[in-house]
C-alpha cells in the first residue's frame, strides 16, 4: 500500500481546485496548472483537503497502486508551485567562464567558440548573481528541465571541476596522469 498516497493534501484558502473530465486544474497567486488524471485514480475534495484513492479493479491492481502515490505527489507539487514556487540554483566554475542575462534569456560563455543561448520559456524566470544562476517558476517539472538543459551546456568535468553544476553538488575528482620517471 502507498504510504504517500494515503496522506490527504491540504488546500490553502488562496488556491482554487477544479476537477473536470479526468483533469485537475489548480490556480493560485503565482499561476495556473493542469494535470490529466489516470482513470484508475479517483479524487475527492472534503473539508479543504484532497483525498487520492485508487479505483479497485480486478485487472492490474499493482498499476493503480503505483499511480496512487505518483498522482498524490504531482497534485501536492502543483499546489506548492502555485503558492510558493520552485527554484534551482546552478554554479558556474572556470577561468573565463561567464553567464549573463540577455533580456529574459540566458547567455553562457563556457569555453566554446560561440556563446550558448538559452531561451526563457513562459512561466520561468532567470536571475544571475556573479557565478550563481537561479531558475525559478511555479511548475516543478519545467524548472527542473530548464535547469538540466543549462547544466548540460557544459557539465562540470572531473579533473579540474570546470563547468556548470547544481548548488551543493559534489563533483567526484579524478587524478591526472602520473609521469613515470625513466630509470637507467
Amino acid at each position: 500500500m502507498s504510504r504517500i498516497g494515503k496522506k490527504p493534501i491540504i488546500v490553502p484558502e488562496n488556491v482554487k481546485i477544479d476537477i473536470v473530465d479526468g483533469e485537475i486544474k489548480v490556480s493560485g497567486p503565482l499561476g495556473n496548472l493542469a494535470q490529466r488524471i489516470d482513470r484508475q485514480i479517483s479524487l475527492e475534495i472534503k473539508d479543504g483537503q484532497i483525498l487520492v484513492t485508487p479505483v479497485k479493479k480486478d485487472y492490474l491492481p499493482t498499476k493503480s497502486r503505483a499511480l496512487w502515490g505518483l498522482y498524490r505527489s504531482l497534485i501536492s507539487n502543483m499546489i506548492t508551485g502555485v503558492t510558493k514556487g520552485f527554484e534551482k540554483k546552478l554554479e558556474l566554475e572556470g577561468v573565463g567562464y561567464r553567464v549573463a542575462l540577455d533580456g529574459k534569456d540566458l547567455t553562457l560563455n563556457v569555453g566554446f567558440t560561440l556563446p550558448v543561448k538559452i531561451k526563457c520559456p513562459e512561466g520561468v524566470k532567470f536571475t544571475v548573481e556573479k557565478n550563481v544562476m537561479t531558475v525559478s517558476g511555479f511548475d516543478k517539472a519545467q524548472v527542473g528541465q530548464i535547469a538540466a538543459i543549462i547544466r548540460a551546456a557544459k557539465k562540470a568535468e572531473p579533473y579540474k571541476g570546470k563547468g556548470i553544476k547544481y548548488a551543493g553538488e559534489k563533483i567526484r575528482r579524478k587524478e591526472g596522469k602520473k609521469v613515470v620517471s625513466a630509470k637507467k
